[in-house]
């Protein structure tokens, strides 16, 4: 068995997660591989060992049996940029706050090996979106797709953006607003949730496009297919606009057009029997735990 771990940042009581996994692992005599800025951090807690470390541009190919990442969604946001079109199955362990994504209780890490040996688990396939711009902004380079979302907002300015929106060539809208959020089904438990945007099955074949604070107060969260190319042109009276891809941003030129559409590939998420997406929905949003039920 193969397996990658990668990490951003502790506290430093939540570190001994880590070393609980590495313990199971080296029961079943799994090859470890970590990212080098984990392996350092992890150094400064525990006397070093001589782990082999991957980065973003080396190190990871199609043989790893599974990417563990450790932190909160962010973190797993991450890690999608890491494995990219490799198919390595991902699970987060949570460290952090709410987490959508990272499910794994840190108290019960070892669980990611014990019940992956024997099979308790499944392998869902998450949609990503990608962004196509003209060839002279290279910005996001090959790291061009998002998990979560992808958004337009406003930049360096108080005052609402325009947004002109076509699906498949179709003129659809202008939303005045302070952004747009283009998000997959995984995203709708994120940005767009907060935004007023619905909860969607993270396999379901849709994308919702949800606007941010619109001044056009019709404007709703507009679920499509999955399939939709979208088109956007943005005007303000600022210059330039920011666009970000998960945690990633750029800084966009009014005017240029944005187009959008579902990647070629996609990320696959590790869901245990134990942890379901709708037994994190319960959890996180507390559905069910009216007193009245």
């Amino acid at each position: 068995m193969k397996i990658a771990i990668y990490g951003q940042s502790f506290q430093g009581h939540d570190i001994a997660c880590v070393f609980e996994l590495l313990d199971e692992l080296t029961k079943v005599s799994a090859d470890v591989v970590i990212e080098e800025e984990f392996v350092h951090l992890l150094a400064k807690e525990h006397s070093p060992q001589d782990f082999k470390t991957f980065s973003l541009k080396k190190g990871l190919d199609s043989s790893f049996d599974m990417f563990v990442s450790f932190g909160g969604d962010g973190t797993m946001l991450r890690a999608v940029t890491y494995v990219k079109d490799l198919g390595i199955p991902i699970v987060g362990v949570n460290t952090g706050r709410l987490g959508f994504l990272s499910t794994f209780k840190k108290e019960d890490v070892r669980k990611v090996v014990t019940e992956f040996v024997v099979g308790a688990f499944s392998i869902e396939e998450r949609s990503l979106v990608e962004i196509c711009l003209d060839s002279e902004f290279q910005e996001f380079g090959d790291l061009n797709f998002a998990l979560n979302e992808i958004t337009v907002s406003r930049k360096d300015t108080t005052s609402m953006i325009t947004v002109e929106t076509w699906l498949n060539d179709e003129y659809l809208t202008s939303y005045w607003a302070d952004g747009l959020i283009v998000s997959t089904p995984t995203g709708s438990t994120g940005y767009s949730l907060s935004c007023g945007g619905p909860v969607i099955a993270p396999t379901a074949k849709s994308l919702v496009l949800t606007p941010i604070a619109p001044h056009n107060l019709n404007a709703r969260p507009f679920v499509i297919s999955d399939d939709t190319k979208i088109r956007l042109k943005v005007s303000g009276r600022e210059d330039n606009h920011l666009v970000s891809l998960d945690s990633r941003i750029a800084t966009i030129p009014n005017g240029k057009e944005i187009i959008i559409q579902k990647s070629s590939f996609s990320a696959k998420m590790i869901e245990y029997k134990s942890e379901s997406f709708l037994k994190t929905l319960r959890n996180k949003l507390l559905w069910g735990q009216d007193r009245r039920n």
